[in-house]
């Protein structure tokens, strides 16, 4: 999973992107000392960094050069500054790319799956598939022929142990406790939902017979 680091100093755009993020399938962590930004990068370690420019303390853009100091990780510009000259200095510091607010969310994970392809290509591909389907960790996604889905994150994580073990049994307390892993609340009846749900998406877009109960032992595909 990768991980994005929100540099914004609007409390409600954070935890709507923080949101945003977990539902397609990214961790992230925000910035709460604006004093010690770089620490706190260092400290998080994330994949890429999502940085506003007005920022109390400091400009974004001498954080900027500060990131760029201790690493080389991507950096998407987000701010409310729209013109062409804040564009033009953010690109040639080095930004990996630039947005504007208000954002289409769709444009802005767009954006950030390019980088994270571009950037990270080596590593393992984001989309994994088997059977003719596709999941798309980056996107939060499962597809069949053309035709797509939208997963919640406890979706995604369910679908992914599965996906990880195709052609074994996974048992309901395994899949639980991966899911426990990333801090996210899910009990017997919890797990038994979302099963559901899953099949009832992926049912209309085609995918049928798919998740496979083992009664008494758990679930496979």
């Amino acid at each position: 999973m990768y991980k994005i680091f929100i540099i914004e100093d609007d409390k409600k755009i954070r935890e709507e992107l923080s949101v945003l993020l977990k539902k397609y399938g990214y961790d992230s962590d925000v910035v709460k000392d604006f004093q010690n930004i770089t620490k706190e990068i260092e400290i998080s370690n994330p994949d890429l960094i999502l940085l506003d420019i007005n920022l109390p303390v400091y400009d974004g853009y001498y954080i900027f050069k500060d990131i760029k100091k201790i690493t080389d990780i991507p950096v998407i510009i987000v701010t409310s500054r729209d013109n062409e000259l804040d564009e033009l200095i953010s690109m040639n510091l080095g930004a990996d790319d630039f947005i504007t607010k208000p954002y289409n969310k769709d444009i802005l994970l767009a954006r950030i799956n390019s980088v994270m392809r571009r950037v990270y290509k080596n590593r393992v591909t984001s989309i994994i598939e088997y059977d003719g389907v596709k999941l798309d960790m980056l996107r939060g996604t499962i597809s069949y022929l053309g035709t797509e889905v939208e997963l919640t994150k406890n979706e995604m994580g369910i679908i992914k142990i599965l996906f990880d073990n195709k052609g074994t049994i996974v048992s309901r307390n395994d899949i639980i406790n991966f899911l426990w892993q990333s801090d996210e609340f899910i009990d017997d009846n919890t797990l038994t939902v979302n099963i559901a749900r899953i099949r009832k998406k992926i049912e209309d877009i085609g995918i049928v017979d798919f998740i496979k109960t083992k009664r008494g032992m758990g679930y496979m595909i």
